[in-house]
């Protein structure tokens, strides 16, 4: 039958048509085209490393700690336990503190659905007390990473782990040798202390010296470590106790008969010097305690 001679057939087929267009124009809004969805998602992975990327640039290196409310969630949860932008902002505050001069440099940043993983290099010169660790002087350059969880283009939940062992040993709390601490608890090992007493004016050419005698027993075979203690007496003297640990007595024997070829070869005398500086000296060999 021709719908133009059939009314009900032409009303049936304008609804038709007006139906099919009413549909591809609701399929265009809700836009089924995979390549824009994809966009979708880089363009917030992308936003998410930028947010990332102002945590340490902008608020940490700068020390623009108020721009944390900006990039960190109220839902976020610290190590402490507390939420929010001052809960991440404690740990960071602490190792500010101990290293004034922190910075933190990126390295790689890797983006994927609602986190982004970064690595970076931490350098800074420790100044202040951190971690019950007296301040040492002793600059650092320690590499750690980062998980962040986003939502929203804000951090909701963070994972962070930093080389710890690399961190202690440029802070002197581990030795850089890690055969050093067995060495330590040999039962032969023996320590050479000398407790010397300086008068004011003697002061600078003896820690000259015994810079130089540090700097050298270093290199010798069967030597573990050693420090140094000082204090100032009530008439102005430098009161200063040196301590060696050797392996054992033949490493220490070894070790004084390498120390005199060198005042030979350095045309130095060490009486001498005690004598003309009036510094008196205490020496001896020292073994462990034994546990009772």
């Amino acid at each position: 039958m021709n719908a133009n001679n059939n009314p009900k057939a032409g009303l049936c087929l304008m609804a038709a048509l007006l139906l099919t267009t009413v549909l591809s124009v609701a399929q265009g809004k809700i836009n089924h085209n995979p390549k824009t969805k994809t966009n979708n998602a880089m363009s917030s992975i992308q936003h998410n490393k930028e947010v990332v990327r102002k945590i340490y640039e902008e608020s940490l290196n700068k020390r623009n700690i108020a721009l944390l409310h900006d990039f960190i969630a109220d839902t976020y949860t610290g190590i402490d336990g507390a939420n929010g932008a001052d809960s991440f902002n404690g740990p960071v505050t602490a190792v500010i503190k101990a290293f004034p001069d922190a910075q933190w440099h990126i390295e790689e940043l890797i983006g994927e659905g609602d986190r982004v993983v970064v690595r970076w290099r931490i350098e800074g010169t420790h100044k202040g007390p951190f971690q019950n660790i007296p301040p040492t002087g002793n600059k650092v350059s320690v590499k750690g990473m980062g998980i962040y969880e986003l939502e929203d283009g804000k951090v909701t939940a963070t994972q962070i782990q930093t080389d710890r062992f690399t961190f202690l040993q440029q802070l002197d709390v581990l030795p850089a040798d890690i055969a050093v601490l067995q060495r330590r608890q040999s039962k032969d090992r023996v320590s050479f202390i000398d407790k010397f007493l300086i008068p004011a004016p003697a002061r600078q050419e003896f820690y000259e010296r015994m810079n130089i005698n540090r700097s050298f027993i270093k290199t010798l075979p069967g030597f573990i470590e050693d420090a140094a203690y000082e204090y100032t007496d009530d008439q102005g003297n430098l009161i200063c106790v040196t301590v060696a640990l050797w392996e054992n007595r033949e490493a220490l024997a070894k070790a004084k008969d390498a120390v005199q070829a060198e005042y030979r070869k350095q045309g130095f005398d060490a009486a001498e010097m005690l004598r003309r500086l009036n510094i008196t000296a205490d020496r001896g060999i020292y073994t462990p305690v034994a546990n009772p």
